[in-house]
Order: structure tokens, then sequence, then C-alpha cells
């Protein structure tokens, strides 16, 4: 962002002012200085300025009700004068940035250093022929062409460093790319409703031009600044901004400033956009940053270094403290949590609970670095201390002065040797399957309608054990239609015919409906021919208002009458009043009221009900009970939504005190009873089936009549008549879970849940409880997974706590999607079962790679290690090495990480996260397979010249030619594990490992490319390759060895695991004896100890490991940088002071700018882990 000088941007709007000064009545930096001022201030500098604000209005040529022309001229003016509603984000790493972060890796600095030497060296020609005398360095073998090939090796290696580091750096820019690609189409998605001339439309943001008329309502993120010109009840949350969790009211008269990046809570009305993109206020906010971002980073380098040891200790103190201050604060309502939240905000930003598995897969690799390292330093160890025995003892030469380049030019052949066998170990084309593996269902997700905004998400969603789902839009069609009223004491089943119910209660009942309903709900006709009318805004109104016109009347006439302007007072709907009151002013100057809202609240407010003739009779409390028995109980039975609606009079004088809720509201009279229903979807009870055989708990949260959701739940299969299982409402559910002194209890709620299935008439409070009752829950052995689906603004701190939150992409609210990890973008439950299929998905195939990648690492390090011992040289050259690692980790991965999900994923139970990530069944598949490649290879190392009747390629002099001996070992083993590429494919222990892969042309492509790569080089590559071409029937030999890994792998396959007793798991996160299951976070210190012990040993190697860290903090950006996201999510640790400002929240089209600045800077921070400068 700070690339678009603001100095440079302002001098050029200032440029622009000067010539269109005239054009408009104020300027930018008035509408700027303006907007910085808050109530009462504002309203005074208004007046004064502009004389209200229709004065405002008329300076910026726009109307309040009319709103802009839209002509596009004026737009572009507008445009070029007030600035664009976009926020330029921060420049994404150049491809040669990503090149010089590659080059970072240490086993790659070694190796090119090795290189170098070996290069130096191989040119160097001792002066005079008397080295003769230097032990066993020349052999007769070299004539005088071979000597000039000894550059040879050196600068192969160095070209093949050059390939991985391009290859590394690709990955990382294309994968920049598409994350930047899905933001902007999260961008372009969201849209948001203006008026011009006179036709209410919805735009993309990033059109919203100052002067525009912007209707705003509840659940909106505001995307501009602007003053509020008219609207009822508006409440803001604009903690996001001011970090104060009170929600603001804003009013014309009093403080009428609306702030770009804050949420609706509450109320609608319009506004009129005085600022937008760099000049609004979180525009503002984010240039600073920006420019901020750079001056920062640099200051974090050189803290980073003192404060590594000190922020050891602080983690622990802060994390107890974390601990016990979610303990002690129960959420005491939805603002509350967000209060309760912003404190936790600040303590514990910066390590985000790693995924699971990341901390597996870091844990593993930790483990496997270790051993490599061990392996390569014994190898050369060995070879220095048999070189220089065999030469000084044995052989009792002297060191000559003549001969030290000759030696050391030995010395740099072992460690070359040395290095090789630890770049093998080194697993690097880990980070690379786990990011291409993400990446690939991230995109084929979008197929099946998940939207995701957290890489990690859809690889947490395999895990998932409970799925908490609201019932409206998401289980059900969110297409509301009334299908049963009592009207006038008649309970009718279908919709009454217009004449039989009392003129009267008709004109009262449209009356209500019309008026009582948010006036941008309406219903449009049909967009094809024979459809569906049109439901647009709430779907509750929607389904009164087809009531109406089913009754043959219309309501567009009455809202000409009394239009939005006219209405006196307004009581929106809120998840604590439950109803929705209006009141307008009679033409005899009295009052009159409409309310509608859940039939038993409303319903308790009621003195009086119309009866037969529409005359108001008394309605006592045991009249109510009978008529819930009678009518209400019988339409939630039948999964019907019960509406009641009635109206109050109010004389003129004295008029009522309107701020007194509870007066207002009561002595109501019912005019009507209607039952709504909202038909389950058709896919929903196939898809809940298929996770209840996935082992995924689906349990319906919902803020209905408990008949109706219990009802509802029987149709759509959650619970089943004769289960033992329990349906809940809130209140009940918060008398179960509380103590004497009110507050929540842990083992209260573990009772519970495990049989809960539908809770209803449940607050936004009651769903968060749930939530992080269940995963804090220690009842069962697995920690629970929790997925949770939300579309209204006070799902928020569900969707945050969740594990997974699926916002609704459709029927969602701003705020929603804002706290999600996943959009559903069609709304759909069954959408949630491809996720889970997905997630499963990325977990095998990581566990299929590592499968692969084991067996290669395992033989080819025993082949290097031994070899080397025995030989004084490694069967398999550093060059060879380097093509098998690189080519086959990196392919390999590309083509087992990209194999699609099968139905056969959701027939087993999920693994949880004690699952070790390489299982019993794997551990022996790769055993086996190393077998049978290590007894191959020796077997062609030690009597191979005999087999073939060729010439021994052991014991050869340095710089000798590539022998045929040691190709046919080369070549045989990258054939082993092509072949056995093909039984990666399972992990499960299935027989058929063709299964399917003509469903995956990637893999297809991969293995005959390889294959024909190795062609290329075994003919071809010479002395680069230390190869040497081989005939048809040696080839015919190689590739049947190759062969002989699919029969060996049936033979194992029949080897029963149960017998094995003795193979160990790896990749677990941990023993369960070591960690309860609730101290996760101790759990990934746990991780993060052995990173910090490697790190303080200053192991060369982790580096290298760090290239996975910095992949998967790739995927980590994306989480912590989006607003304020990372912030609000699980319990973690310490936030540095720079972290403050990054948590400012925005409008999720500004949101990624800084996430994405970098894969290290951001994450680094966020991921908690020392940066890498740090390493001493």
């Amino acid at each position: 962002m700070g690339d678009m000088t603001n100095s440079d941007f302002y001098s050029k709007n200032q440029r622009n002012e000067a010539n269109h000064a005239g054009e408009f009545g104020c300027t930018l930096q008035e509408l700027r200085s303006l907007m910085e001022l808050r109530g009462t201030e504002a309203v005074v500098k208004i007046k004064e300025t502009y004389g209200e604000t229709e004065g405002l209005c008329r300076h910026l040529k726009t109307s309040p009700t009319e709103g802009l022309a839209g002509t596009a001229a004026d737009l572009e003016k507008r445009k070029l004068i007030f600035g664009k509603n976009f926020i330029p984000p921060k420049k994404p790493k150049t491809f040669i940035q990503l090149v010089w972060e590659a080059l970072q890796d240490v086993t790659l600095i070694i190796l090119e250093i090795a290189a170098i030497i070996s290069l130096g060296l191989s040119f160097y020609q001792p002066p005079g022929e008397g080295n003769e005398g230097c032990g066993t360095a020349t052999g007769g073998a070299e004539d005088e062409g071979e000597a000039e090939a000894g550059w040879i090796e050196g600068a192969a290696i160095l070209l093949s460093v050059i390939c991985v580091v391009l290859v590394t750096a690709f990955n990382d820019w294309s994968k920049e790319k598409q994350f930047r690609g899905l933001q902007s189409r999260i961008e372009q998605e969201q849209k948001f409703t203006v008026v011009r001339g006179g036709q209410v439309i919805q735009i993309p943001v990033a059109e919203i031009v100052v002067g525009d008329i912007a209707q705003v309502k509840y659940g909106d993120l505001l995307p501009a600044d602007g003053i509020f010109i008219q609207g009822n009840d508006l409440k803001i949350d604009e903690s996001s901004l001011t970090g104060e969790s009170d929600q603001v009211r804003k009013s014309v008269d009093k403080d009428p400033m609306l702030l770009s990046g804050t949420h609706v809570m509450e109320g609608s009305g319009r506004m009129l956009v005085t600022a937008v993109g760099v000049n609004s206020q979180t525009g503002i906010i984010f240039t600073l940053l920006g420019a901020g971002g750079e001056e920062e980073e640099k200051k974090d380098k050189k803290g980073k270094m003192q404060d590594g040891n000190m922020e050891n200790s602080q983690n622990k103190a802060k994390q107890q403290d974390g601990a016990a201050a979610m303990e002690m604060q129960p959420l005491k309502s939805a603002e509350g949590g967000e209060g309760d939240d912003k404190d936790k905000k600040k303590s514990n930003m910066h390590k985000k609970e790693k995924s699971v598995l990341q901390g597996k897969l870091t844990k593993l690799a930790v483990q496997i670095g270790k051993a490599g390292l061990v392996m390569s330093a014994i190898t050369v160890i060995i070879l220095v201390l048999y070189f220089a025995i065999d030469t000084f003892v044995v052989k009792k030469k002297q060191w000559l002065p003549e001969c030290t380049p000759v030696y050391v030019q030995y010395f740099v052949k072992f460690f070359i040797i040395g290095v090789t066998v630890l770049v093998v170990a080194v697993p690097e084309g880990l980070p690379l399957a786990v990011t291409i593996s993400l990446a690939y269902s991230v995109k084929k997700m979008m197929k099946d309608n998940n939207l995701v905004r957290h890489l990690d998400a859809c690889e947490t969603m395999g895990n998932a054990t409970a799925i908490c789902s609201d019932k409206t839009g998401t289980l059900t069609t969110n297409r509301m239609t009334v299908v049963q009223a009592y009207i006038g004491d008649v309970h009718y089943k279908e919709i009454p015919d217009p004449d039989s119910v009392p003129a009267k209660t008709l004109e009262l009942l449209v009356n209500a409906i019309a008026i009582n309903s948010a006036y941008t709900t309406k219903i449009l006709p049909p967009e094809k021919e024979g459809g569906l009318p049109r439901q647009v805004g709430n779907k509750t109104e929607c389904g009164l208002l087809g009531f109406v016109l089913d009754l043959k009347q219309d309501y567009e006439p009455v809202r000409n009458l009394i239009p939005e302007e006219k209405l006196y007072k307004v009581y929106t709907f809120n998840s604590v009043r439950k109803s929705m009151s209006t009141v307008i002013k009679m033409p005899d100057g009295s009052f009159r009221m409409y309310s509608k809202g859940a039939s038993e609240i409303v319903l308790k407010k009621c003195s009086r009900i119309l009866n037969a003739a529409g005359e108001p009779r008394i309605f006592r409390p045991r009249d109510r009970d009978e008529m819930v028995k009678k009518v209400i109980e019988p339409m939630a039975c039948d999964g019907l939504r019960t509406i009641c609606v009635a109206f109050r009079d109010f004389n003129s004088s004295p008029e009522p005190d309107w701020d007194n809720e509870n007066d207002i509201l009561s002595d109501l009279t019912c005019i009507c009873v209607v039952g709504i229903e909202d038909p389950v979807r058709p896919e929903v009870p196939e898809a809940i089936r298929k996770c209840q055989r996935a082992g995924i708990t689906v349990r319906m949260v919902t803020g209905d009549n408990i008949n109706t959701a219990r009802a509802i739940a029987i149709k759509c299969g959650i619970i089943h008549p004769g289960e033992d299982f329990l349906c809940l409402e809130g209140k009940e559910f918060n008398r179960r879970i509380r103590n004497e002194k009110g507050e929540i209890e842990q083992e209260r709620i573990d009772k519970i849940w495990p049989k809960l299935r539908v809770l209803a008439r449940s607050s936004p409070t009651d769903k968060h409880t749930l939530v992080k009752g269940i995963i804090d829950s220690t009842q069962v052995e697995q920690r629970q997974v929790v997925a949770v689906t939300g579309d209204g603004t006070n799902d928020g701190p569900a969707l945050k706590k969740a594990d997974v939150g699926f916002a609704m992409g459709i029927a969602g609210t701003d705020v929603a999607k804002e706290a999600s990890d996943i959009i559903l973008t069609d709304d759909n439950f069954s959408s949630i079962v491809k996720a889970v299929m997905w997630g499963r998905n990325v977990y095998d195939s990581i566990s299929k790679f590592l499968q692969f990648q084991l067996t290669v690492n395992i033989v080819a390090v025993i082949v290097a290690f031994t070899g080397a011992c025995i030989t004084q040289d490694s069967p398999l050259k550093a060059v060879q090495m380097l093509w098998v690692n690189l080519i086959m980790d990196t392919f390999a991965s590309l083509a087992l990480a990209t194999e699609p999900p099968t139905e056969a994923l959701l027939l087993r139970k999920p693994y949880g996260r004690n699952k070790p990530l390489i299982s019993r069944t794997m551990m022996k598949n790769i055993l086996g397979h190393a077998v049978y490649q290590l007894t191959l290879i020796f077997t062609l190392l030690f009597v191979g010249e005999k087999m073939f009747k060729i010439d021994s390629g052991r014991n050869a002099p340095l710089h000798s030619p590539p022998s045929e001996h040691y190709t046919i070992i080369f070549n045989t083993f990258v054939m082993m594990q092509l072949f056995n590429e093909i039984n990666a494919r399972k992990i499960h222990g299935e027989r058929n490992v063709f299964d399917g892969i003509f469903r995956n042309p990637i893999f297809c492509t991969i293995v005959l490319g390889t294959f024909a790569i190795q062609i290329v080089i075994v003919q071809f590559g010479g002395k680069p390759f230390s190869c040497s071409p081989l005939q048809l029937d040696q080839w015919m030999w190689c590739v049947f060895i190759g062969l002989g890994e699919l029969v060996w792998g049936q033979v194992i396959a029949t080897i029963p695991t149960s017998r094995l007793k003795f193979l160990k798991e790896a990749g677990r996160l941990t023993e369960k004896e070591e960690v309860p299951e609730e101290e996760l976070n101790e759990d990934v210190e746990e991780i993060d100890h052995a990173e910090r012990e490697l790190r303080r040993g200053q192991i060369l190697w982790f580096r290298g490991l760090n290239r996975i860290q910095t992949q998967i903090e790739v995927v980590n950006t994306f989480k912590s940088g989006t607003s304020f996201q990372g912030a609000l999510r699980r319990q973690s640790s310490v936030t540095s002071q720079t972290q403050d400002v990054t948590n400012i929240s925005s409008p999720s089209h500004v949101s990624l700018s800084n996430a994405l600045s970098s894969p290290t800077s951001t994450s680094a921070a966020a991921a908690g882990h020392p940066r890498r400068e740090g390493i001493p």
C-alpha cells in the first residue's frame, strides 16, 4: 500500500480540486476534516457550514430521496475528484525476491559452497608431476580429457540448485497469485444497496462514489464513510475502529457520523456517502499501516534477536492468564462477548493454535531432519577417517605440501557426499505437497460452492466430529409461505377466502403487514414465466406479504400512502425483542402501533383479540393457554413457524413516552396468528445421513419454537423417533448448565451435549456457549472438532469460536462472512458434506505423499551411507540424488496431492487429533518397500557386475568416467520409485492400487513424464549426471525390477498389520498420557520447544525446514491478516505492540492488503515462530 505514496495521491487530488472546486460546493479536504468530527461537534459543523444535511446533499449535487442520477460522466467526475472506493493493496513480492528467499535454505547454501570449492579445485593443477606420491589420488585410469571434465560435477550441482530454487520460487509465486485471485473474487462478490435515479439497486462496493445515497440495514459492514440522513433505531458496533465494544446509537440530530469498517448491529436507514477509499477512516488507517509497515519490519528484525528468550518466559505466563481470564468471564450477551474477545485479542494474537496437520508435520519433519543430520555427519566422519587411516597409517604416506590440493579435493568430495545424504533426508517435498494439496482443494471446492477464506479450514473440516447448523436457510429452503392462519376465532388449515374474513380485520391485517415490515422487503414478479414470485429482503416478511397477495389484496398502495419517511417511530427486530413494531400518526392526530413477532411472545402482551365480526373482545391468560394448545402447538408440530400480528391505538395527548418500551408494547389487540412453512431442502436428509455415517453428529440450533424445531429435525433425520436424545429450549439449556451463582460450569455442559440434538429458542450467546462447551469438553478421549453454520450478525461469536465457521453466501450478513472460514455460496447444507470430503482428502493426500517420500528417503540415505562406508563412494552421486529428491518429490507431491476425493472417504470415522500421520499400515508399507528396494540395490551394487557381465564401478578413482554398473543402480532405483508411486496411491491397505487412476490425469502425466526424462538423463546425461548409456536388455531389467514393486506391494498387503506389533506409528501430535486434551495449548508449546531447542543448537539444516514453515505460513497469512479474524479466534499467546495496529478490522475488500504482504513478514508474526533472521 505504501507504493502509491500519499503525498503524490493528495497533490494530484489537490490539482483536481482546483479545477473542479466550482462544480461541487465542497472540496475533498473539507469533507475529510468533517468526517474526523464525532457526535454533536459534527452536527454543529454541518449546520454552520451547510445548514442541515439537505444543504450538504445540494452541495454534493445529490437528492436524499432520489440519489444520484447515475450518468457515467457524473460518476467518473466524482471518482476523479473524490477518489475511488478502493484501497490499493501492498505490492506482492516480486519473483526475484521469492528466488532470494528460496536461496536462504541452509542445505542449499552448503551445497553451493561445496560445489564452488569443488569447481575451484578442479581448475587448479598442482605444479610439477610430483603428485604421483599423493596417496590413491590418481590411478592410471585418468587421461587428459577426464582431468578437464573435473569441473562438471560442481557445475551440475550448481545447476540443480538453481532448478530447485526456481521451482520453489515459482510455487510460492503462483500460490500468492491464487490468493490474490481468491481475494478479488471475494471483493467482487461484495455488493451494497444504493439509491440511484430513484431506483434501489445493488452495486459492487468499489463502484460507490461520494454523493451516493446508500441504504444501510442490520448486518451490513459499511463500505464507506457517510452521514446518516434518515432511518430508525440504528445501532453501530464501532469496536473495529475505536476498540469500544458498546454499540453506538446513531441519530440525525445527535450523532450522524457513519464510518467505514463498522458493523450495523440493529436498525436501518440511509446515509449520504462523504468519503471513499483512501480518504475514508479505514483507508486513512490502512495508509498509515502501509507506510509504517516497512519501518516496523526493520525494527522487528533488530528487536527479534534480543527478545527471543524473554518472549519465551512471557509466553508461559501470558498463556496461563489468558486461560484464567477466559474461564472467569462467561459470555454475558452478544455485546459482552465481543468485549471479552477484545481482551483476549490483546493477550493472544501471537500464536494461533497450529492446525492439527501442521502440528503433526512440523513434529515429523523435526524428527526426520535430526535423523538425517546424524546420518550425514557420521557418513562424513567415516569417509574422512577411512581415507586418513588408509593413506597415512596403512600406506605410511607423508602429507606433502604439493599434495594438499589433491587431498582437499578428496575431502570436498566426502563433504559433498555428506551433504547429499542430508539433502535426501530432509523432505523438502512435504511443504510443497501440503501447499499443492490445499490450493488444489480450494480451487476445486469453489465448484462445490465452498468459498474457502482460510486455507487450513479445509483440512480441519476433514477432522470435524460435530456440526452445529442453523435451521432457516441451511436445512430449509428459506422460502417462507403462510399455509395456516387463525383469524376471527377460526383456525384455517389453508389460506382463507378473502370474503370469509371480516372487512375490518382484513384492512387492519393488510395495513399491519405492509407498514410494519422493512420497506426494502418486496415480492417481485417471477424471472421466468410460470416460476415462483421472487422474494427480496427479509424472508419471514416476504411470507407475510405473500399472504396479503394470497388474500387478493395489495400492499403497495398502503406503502405509497405512508412512505418510509412518515413512519413516526420504529422498534426494529433484534434477538432480544423477538418482535418488530411501527408507530404511525393517524389523520386525527392519534397514534397507532402495529406489532408482529414470535407468537408466544406477542400473545403474552395481548389483552384483546378480534372476533368473528372484527370487533375486539377480552383475551384472558386462560384464553391464551387454550389458544396455545389448540392453535399454536398443532401448527408448530407441523413444522410451521407461528407469527402473531397485533396493533394498539394511543391518544394524541398526552403523547406516550416512546422510550418506555415495556409500557408501549403491552395491552395489544391480536389481529391474527399465521403459520409459516419453510420446507426442508430436498437434498438435506441424504446429506445428514452421510454425515452420521461418517461419524459426524449434526445438531440443530435455531431461534424457532421447540415443536417447530423438533418437527423439522425429524424430517431432516437429525433425530429418529425412539432414540435417546435431548431437545432443549434456550432457557432450559441455560438453567441446566449454570450453577447457583449463574456461572457456566463445564461439567454441567458435559452432561448435556453428548445427547443434545436440537436447541430451540436459542440466543446467539447460547450458540456460542454450546460450541465452546463442546470444544472444551474433556469427556471424550478425542477433542471434538466443531463446525458451525451461521448467517446472522449475532452468529459472529459462535462462528469465530468454532474450529470451522461456515457463513451463508446468499442470506449471510457481512458480519457473519467476515467471521467465517468458508462461505457456502449456495447456502446449502449438502455443500458442507462436500467440504468434509475435501478435508479428508487433503489429509489422505498428504499421507499418501508421506508414504512415498519416506520410502525414497530411507532407501536413499541408507544406500548413500552404507555405500560410502563400504566403497568410499556413494553409489548414487550428488547430482543423481538431487534429481531423485527434488524432481521426484516435487512431481510426486503434485501427482499424489491432486487425487480427487471419492465417496468412500465418508465411510470412515474422523481421524481426530491424536491419530498419527503415519499409521501402522503405512509404516508397514514404507518399511516393506524399503526392504525390497535395499535388497535389490545392494545385490546390484556387490554382484551386479557379474550378473550383467560389465566392469565393476566400485572403488573407482577420482574423476573416473561414469560406469555402466552405477548407472544401472541409479536407473533401477528411479524405476522402483516410479512404480512405488502407484503403490502409494492407497494408504489403507487396499489391494487395487490402480483404482480410479484415470480420473487423475495429472498423476498419469507426471508418471509418464518422469519416465521420459529418466530415459533422457540415462542415455544422454553423460558426465554431469555420472551416467553411461545402457543397452536395451539392461533397460528391460531395470524396468522389470521396478515392476516387481507392484507385485511386492500385493505381498505386503497380504501381511496382516495386527501381527506386526513392533511397528511404531509416527507423526502423532501427543501421547495421551503426556498431555490431557484440554491442555491443547501446551501441546502446541511442546512442538515449539522442539523447534526452539533446534534453534539454540544452531542446527544448520533447520532453514531447510523453515521452508516448510514459510509455505504453511503463507497459508496462515490468509488467516492472520484478514481483518480481525486471527485476533478473535482461539486462545493462544502474546501480542507484540505492532500487532495491535494490524488488528484494526476493515471492510473485507481491504482486509487482505496487509495479510498478503509477504509469506514471512506477516506470518512470522502470526504464527509466532521466532523469525528466520533470529537464527544465530
